[in-house]
């Protein structure tokens, strides 16, 4: 077994009451990368906080190539040898990519940065993540906020490995904003850094990916560890088990559903500027999935069958109402509708959980319009228990509450208003796979139920997990839709793609 990097050893940290990591151990060797797992909440993001130096244990043990590691603050953490790369990038994108990796240890004469020193220690910087192809690495003088998301991580992980002794990366949900070409661009830099000796320790949401790049894992769950070891030796639904508390678990279940009537029905419709043409039929108990590229007018097509953006032309008809009609008619009818964006549409982040479960089903909760509080609260607390939602209480404010629990809010109202067709706009981006199996197992019961989804998502492996059948759009139109069974990742990119 090779000689470890970082040890960590019953590391602990509480917050006033809230008991952050209550005993956390992992180690990470040179060259590897070790894969950190765990639901929102379960300590990952405070352990982190730690290694960079930006938050001091309470207990417990760390080394750094066997000598005691204990920064006090991030430029302690850089100093030793190790750099973190957020999920949201720290960049400045009116600065170049030179400045950018330089920025905070310029190099200097007599109080005057050194341009030519900037652009060598770039360019070395850049080679270390990229290989001396200059093909793949972005100029030093372009300006970083004309690079697409993958050269914009590029650059960040190049100012991480600037460092003169970089020893220990932290890669923080990395992927969230990339591209599957892009994933594999990364995969790359990684591979090359490990090759190097560095090691790196790895955060995300997606257990496929953790398979492709990680060799080993550590698995948190309530500020502890409760599972670790060699990624080859272990299946994804035994990791999902351990972060869930639970045997292992099926990812992707699959209760008897039996197609029924049509409830949504699309004809030749188009909007603004996408979809340009789309038909298709949506029947109760099935899951009808729509794969495709970002930008090819999926979002758009299911705000459009809601009444939040302008249709032009084409037919459309809803549980029996036929014509378009605005979201709150929508409603009514029994349509429910969730966004790609749970922060600047989907919640209202200065309301509580109950106000924002409760929204948009006020009728049972008082007469004329008003609202009892106490029916309220009750309501909340019947979808808290059912769904799983780990909240304080019901009036806790919902920016308080993790992605993933904040996603179950979302859900949850529309199961309160009773909704019959569920529209659903990458309804698990940015939350744990913990939260992922939830709300995957929720989506397979309506549809037992008899409820119908139409389900947009960038994840194949979800799409082709929990839908009956796929439909790919491509620049604004969409194809036939086609039983699950009969496709793969291969056959919907090549279809999204037009390869």
């Amino acid at each position: 077994m090779p000689q470890h990097r970082l040890v960590a050893e019953d590391v602990q940290k509480t917050f006033g009451a809230t008991v952050a990591l209550a005993g956390v151990s992992f180690a990470v060797a040179p060259g590897h990368v070790h894969a950190l797992i765990g639901e929102n909440g379960a300590g990952k993001s405070t352990l982190m906080s730690i290694l960079a130096g930006a938050t001091a244990p309470d207990a417990g043990k760390l080394t750094l190539e066997g000598a005691p590691f204990r920064p006090r603050t991030p430029e302690e953490a850089r100093r030793a040898g190790v750099a973190m790369v957020h999920q949201e990038l720290s960049l400045c994108p009116h600065l170049t990519v030179e400045e950018n990796i330089a920025l905070g240890a310029e190099p200097a004469r007599l109080g005057i940065v050194t341009r030519a020193e900037v652009r060598r220690r770039a360019l070395a910087a850049l080679e270390r993540v990229s290989g001396p192809s200059r093909d793949a690495q972005p100029r030093p003088d372009a300006r970083v906020g004309d690079l697409p998301p993958s050269g914009q991580q590029l650059v960040e992980i190049a100012r991480a490995l600037a460092l003169p002794h970089c020893r220990l990366l932290i890669l923080d949900e990395p992927t969230s904003s990339l591209g599957s070409d892009d994933v594999g661009r990364l995969f790359s830099v990684i591979r090359a850094v490990c090759a190097r000796g560095i090691a790196v320790v790895y955060i995300s949401h997606f257990l496929e990916e953790i398979h492709r790049i990680a060799d080993d894992f550590t698995v948190l769950r309530d500020g502890r560890t409760v599972g670790a070891g060699a990624l080859e030796n272990v299946a994804a639904g035994d990791i999902v088990g351990m972060m869930v508390g639970r045997a292992a678990l099926q990812l992707f279940p699959r209760s008897p559903r039996t197609a029924g009537e049509i409830v949504l029905e699309v004809k030749d419709l188009g909007g603004a500027v996408k979809p340009t043409g789309v038909s298709l039929t949506l029947r109760r108990g099935e899951v009808l999935g729509i794969a495709g590229l970002v930008g090819a007018g999926r979002t758009e097509l299911l705000r459009c069958i809601f009444g939040l953006d302008r249709v032009r032309h084409g037919d459309l008809r809803v549980l029996g109402f036929s014509g378009f009609r605005a979201p709150p008619a929508r409603i009514d009818q029994g349509v429910g509708f969730l966004s790609e964006d749970r922060k600047a549409e989907g919640l209202a982040t200065g309301l509580s959980l109950a106000e924002n479960l409760t929204l948009s089903g006020t009728a049972p909760l008082g007469p004329r319009g008003l609202v009892f509080p106490r029916r309220r609260r009750a309501a909340a607390e019947r979808w808290i228990r059912e769904l799983s939602i780990r909240a304080h209480d019901a009036d806790q404010p919902i920016g308080e509450l993790s992605g993933g629990n904040q996603q179950k809010v979302a859900l949850a109202r529309l199961l309160h208003q009773d909704a019959d067709v569920f529209l659903l706009d990458e309804p698990t981006r940015g939350i744990d796979v913990g939260s992922k199996a939830q709300i995957y197992e929720l989506i397979d019961r309506l549809a037992a139920r008899g409820k119908a989804v139409l389900l947009v998502s960038s994840y194949l492996p979800e799409v082709l997990g929990i839908c009956d059948r796929i439909a790919v759009m491509r620049r604004g139109r969409l194809g036939p839709a086609r039983p699950t069974a009969e496709l793969d990742e291969r056959a919907v990119l090549m279809e999204a793609t037009g390869a």
